[in-house]
């Protein structure tokens, strides 16, 4: 398209982790506003596409995200900042907490990316993920050509401090060992339940391979599941599922190949040759591994003994709606835990949980008010809300499910078989919990944004951080 002129900055916009600036003090070099929800992964997919390009073409491209919320909690600076930067953030953010920015770009969808020239006029926009090798294009067209002038880069200002986990989100404990997904770090930890590191799987650096313990890569990890001698990771960010042999040290993958897509039902006869969509939480039940698929909306299983892969239920519409099968529409489902035959969802955007009868795949809502309500009210689970959850765990000794309400920070609980939604009394409120795991008399949660593990003692309820040592 020409290039057209436009307004500057919105002056409400707050700057997250920048001195503030103008559009007319940025010209001079080609600029991206990226307009993002930092909830959402379609959101979290552009940014690492966006990132990727720029690695691949320093410092031809000037990049500032501008993070618009959906709920509440996005509205506080340090809450926005932590969940843009728990997707993997690298460049410069701005909170545009009442849509100022969107309403004057005339936005009205996530993602869209703004494209300007070196002399601030825009030349042209992507809204949505579009098509692979979309973004590519756009962006070496804006910059063919162009000279940079020489003005000085935005610096990124208070980045995260440097401890020994980053944004750790899934969880999985046995009777001695408790494992963590050091997702920010790239790397799958062991841990004695004291907190002592026994061993790392993953050289720490984001990439796909397979190998020995210090050979293989991750990028982001989340969900992780613990069965006999295997670990099972949800490797978030390389669309794939990967197994961990405890015994050996050895990882493999099982299903995936790097690249973002639609998964495709059936026998695999290649474990790279199927893709996966933002596969973020898991359960495991006879043979099956169940999958949170938060890019495409659905829930999916691998069948572990024959590798085949199966769509269970959602229709892939981003939507809260009750059914049997491809009926059935779910919101960014995040996290699964299974019992007999009942898998339990928590499904994000929606701020609800769900169940999906595995005989019938018939879903059913047990909290949640609808896809744009959420709250923090206890109570009926007719009346009961949460806001973004992002874990879910049932307790091993009773019919309770633990829900890390992440946008309230709070822990809540609510007992199965109709009882009411509950708040856990705790010292604190928490900081973005993104991971649970309930097993060896407690309640483990990963404090995402403090960048921390938690031990909760339900009969005392004494809460304390699980000190990482490595």
């Amino acid at each position: 398209m020409n290039a057209q002129p436009v307004q500057d900055l919105p002056e409400f916009a707050t700057w997250l982790n920048a001195a503030p600036a103008t559009l007319s003090e940025l010209r001079g070099r080609p600029l991206a506003l990226l307009f993002v929800n930092a909830a959402s992964v379609w959101c979290a997919q552009r940014l690492a596409e966006v990132a990727n390009w720029q690695s691949r073409n320093p410092g031809r491209l000037q990049v500032l995200v501008l993070q618009v919320p959906r709920f509440d909690f996005e509205r506080d600076q340090a809450a926005s900042l932590k969940l843009l930067r728990r997707q993997g953030l690298s460049s410069i953010a701005l909170l545009d907490s009442d849509w100022d920015g969107w309403r004057r770009f005339g936005v009205t969808a996530w993602p869209t990316m703004v494209m300007m020239d070196v002399y601030g006029r825009e030349s042209g926009r992507l809204v949505g993920l579009g098509q692979p090798g979309e973004l590519d294009r756009c962006l070496n067209e804006l910059c063919a050509g162009a000279q940079a002038a020489d003005i000085a880069p935005l610096r990124e200002l208070n980045p995260e401090p440097r401890v020994p986990l980053c944004f750790p989100t899934g969880l999985a404990v046995t009777t001695e060992r408790l494992y963590i997904a050091d997702t920010g770090h790239h790397r799958i930890l062991e841990c004695s339940h004291g907190g002592r590191v026994l061993r790392q799987f993953g050289q720490g650096t984001a990439d796909l391979m397979d190998g020995g313990a210090q050979e293989a890569a991750f990028n982001r990890p989340q969900a992780l599941v613990v069965e006999r001698e295997c670990l099972y990771v949800a490797d978030t960010g390389n669309h794939a599922l990967r197994r961990i042999n405890i015994i050996t040290g050895q990882v493999d993958t099982l299903c995936g190949n790097g690249r973002c897509g639609e998964p495709v039902e059936g026998e695999l006869s290649d474990p790279r040759s199927s893709q996966l969509n933002h596969p973020i939480g898991l359960a495991l039940a006879d043979n099956e591994l169940h999958i949170a698929m938060a890019g495409d909306n659905r829930i999916w299983s691998y069948h572990l003994g024959q590798r085949r892969l199966q769509r269970r239920a959602g229709s892939g519409i981003i939507d809260q709606r009750d059914g049997a099968g491809n009926v059935a529409a779910f919101a960014q489902p995040t996290a699964l835990a299974v019992v007999q035959q009942a898998l339990y969802v928590a499904d994000a955007l929606g701020s609800s949980v769900r169940s999906l009868q595995l005989r019938g795949d018939l879903v059913q809502t047990l909290v949640g008010q609808g896809m744009w309500s959420h709250g923090a009210e206890d109570g009926p689970r007719e009346q009961a809300s949460l806001q973004f959850p992002q874990a879910i765990a049932l307790s091993p000794d009773a019919p309770l499910l633990w829900i890390a309400d992440t946008g309230n920070g709070r822990l809540r609980t609510l007992r199965l078989g109709g009882g009411e939604l509950l708040t856990q009394a705790l010292p604190r409120r928490l900081h973005g919990p993104a991971g649970l795991a309930a097993g060896a008399g407690a309640v483990w949660i990963a404090e995402t944004d403090a960048h921390a593990v938690l031990r909760l003692d339900p009969a005392s309820g004494v809460l304390s951080e699980v000190p990482i040592t490595e």
